[in-house]
């Protein structure tokens, strides 16, 4: 691990959420929020959700544990049902073809906090996503090379993060072989043309394009093809979501559940920032849109209580990616209110009320800000 680096992480390690709202440029973390120190779960301001890429240095963290040493020479050890168990180094991993997805990665629980009634867990605002471009080698290469085994259903995926204590359980997670061999999914060594750092999962972590970030497992060191899923309980207990959503407040059995995988359309508004002050003349309502399941057909802006309008959008349609949305309003001088709702290629339309869970997961209620024109 580079001494710059260590410093940098030693000295993150030590906040915790009770610290300053926002790091200084010298940690290398420009304005991310901090919902927590140890381990770090670190959000992505609102104002950089009006472009089609995030910057690597503002793009948000999720951390269950602590981090691990960085070690550039980690190996990935592909083992299980397989004919020829490998273990890869990043030399390895580079003579395959690489290839490059660019993909939202959210974290399930993006929008936990804005849940009525409240739920345990990190209390994320709309910060807990980004999009970036993402370069590695496909899963399946991997597992074809192995000579992945037909009594595959499921390959289960490990990192090199470890728990604090022995009673604490480890986080592993499985993914169904059909989503394993998927061309999108990836072993990536890369985001946004940069080797990938400490904090999104150097050397090397899994992209699941459209899927909740859980899947992305980060310090990828295991790939383990077998018959059944993984069990424990980051699989049986959390990261699961109602078959049938009740009333909000009532719990849920894990028998009830299934395990969370694409995430629903949203949208989010970063301009004009909630409570913000503009000068007179034509506001331009920004932000982003995606679904994991498929493109994002449309974005409807409403303007205090005016009818939805269509908005213009910006980038490359497709399940799993983010485009960006832009509507220009003529607002005389006073308080205004704005919201944005999205609806994708399948139908599926942004409600106004996002479904309570007892998890938090999967908040998508329409996003509204309020502003005064001067």
């Amino acid at each position: 691990m580079r001494r710059r680096e260590f410093l940098e992480w030693s000295a993150l390690g030590a906040l915790g959420a009770a610290t300053l709202a926002r790091l200084p440029r010298a940690f290398g973390r420009d304005h991310l929020v901090v919902h927590g120190g140890r381990p770090q779960n670190l959000a992505t301001p609102l104002e950089y959700f009006d472009r089609l890429v995030t910057p690597s240095s503002v793009f948000f963290v999720r951390s269950h544990f602590e981090v691990p040493a960085l070690d550039r020479k980690r190996r990935l050890h592909l083992h299980g049902l397989v004919g020829r168990p490998l273990d890869l180094g990043m030399d390895d991993l580079a003579r395959h073809k690489p290839v490059t997805v660019t993909a939202v990665l959210q974290c399930a629980g993006n929008g936990r906090s804005l849940h009525e009634p409240r739920v345990p867990g990190v209390q994320w605002a709309h910060g807990a996503m980004g999009q970036a471009s993402w370069t590695g080698v496909r899963l399946r290469d991997l597992l074809t090379k192995a000579g992945v085994s037909s009594q595959a259903r499921h390959v289960h995926l490990a990192g090199a993060d470890s728990p604090p204590k022995p009673q604490v359980p480890p986080f592993h997670r499985s993914i169904p072989i059909e989503r394993a061999m998927d061309p999108s999914t990836i072993v990536a060594w890369k985001m946004n043309g940069e080797d990938l750092g400490l904090a999104h999962g150097a050397p090397f972590r899994l992209v699941v394009p459209g899927w909740s970030g859980n899947h992305w497992v980060k310090w990828l060191s295991s790939i383990e093809p077998a018959a059944e899923p993984e069990t424990g309980f980051f699989m049986e207990k959390a990261y699961r979501y109602p078959k049938v959503p009740g009333p909000p407040g009532l719990p849920v059995p894990p028998e009830k559940t299934d395990p969370v995988t694409t995430f629903p359309v949203k949208s989010i508004i970063a301009r004009p920032a909630d409570g913000l002050r503009t000068a007179a003349g034509p506001q331009e309502i920004v932000g982003i849109a995606c679904s994991g399941t498929a493109a994002v057909a449309k974005v409807e802006v409403r303007v205090d209580d005016g009818a939805w309008a269509p908005a213009k959008l910006e980038g490359e349609p497709g399940p799993g990616l983010w485009q960006v949305f832009r509507f220009v309003h003529d607002a005389p001088p006073g308080r205004h209110r704005a919201a944005a709702r999205a609806t994708d290629a399948k139908g599926a339309a942004q409600p106004e009320q996002a479904q309570w869970n007892p998890s938090g997961y999967f908040w998508n209620g329409w996003h509204t800000v309020s502003w005064e024109v001067a």
